[in-house]
């Protein structure tokens, strides 16, 4: 019974390793050419819905000289209104 336990042991162990070797050659291939574009990581935030959004998926509308970020068509012509309204 105990040659049986060290024997599952070693087989699991063995799995494992093959397992770690291969994510290991994954990760070190180059990526392919249709790979998704990579984000910068920066975060935005929407004015009026307080959402926070990458950089790259956000609408941007210079206002009054300053840069503004929307999640939406929706609520950039929100902000827009609401500019005017106040102007």
């Amino acid at each position: 019974m105990l040659r049986f336990i060290i024997f599952v042991l070693l087989l699991y162990l063995i799995l494992r390793l093959v397992s770690f070797w291969r994510r290991i050659s994954r990760s070190s291939s180059p990526p392919s050419s249709a790979s998704p574009p990579t984000l910068s990581g920066r975060m935005v935030k929407d004015e009026v819905c307080q959402m926070y959004l990458p950089r790259e998926n956000a609408l941007r509308e210079i206002i009054d000289g300053e840069e503004h970020f929307f999640c939406s068509a929706e609520c950039r012509r929100k902000c827009l209104e609401d500019r005017k309204a106040k102007s």
